[in-house]
């Protein structure tokens, strides 16, 4: 997923085989052997997962596509957040040993 935000949908090898051909242009290998789909948004809720996909139409227009897939073929959700600062104020490194 290369550092940016959103998840990686990974499929049992039996759910990969009953969905067949439609699923493939969706996957993705990485550098492990097991393909996945990548989208932006996920609702696990209901029967279906439902996955928000960007993408390109052949003419390069930006797309959002959304992929439902029974539930039961779904082996495991990876959220990639960006590491970002967080609180309050400014966060600025500090050296060590130097008081804040």
């Amino acid at each position: 997923m290369k550092g940016s935000n959103g998840y990686a949908v990974f499929f049992f090898p039996q759910a990969l085989e009953a969905l067949g051909d439609p699923i493939r242009p969706y996957l993705q290998s990485g550098d492990g052997p097991d393909p996945h789909v990548v989208c932006s948004e996920i609702d696990t809720a209901g029967a279906f997962v439902e996955m928000t996909i960007a993408g390109r139409t052949p003419d390069g227009r930006e797309a959002s596509l959304e992929l439902l897939v029974p539930s039961g073929m779904v082996r495991m959700i990876v959220s990639s957040q960006q590491s970002g600062d967080f609180g309050f104020r400014p966060h600025t490194p500090s050296l060590p040993g130097a008081k804040a």
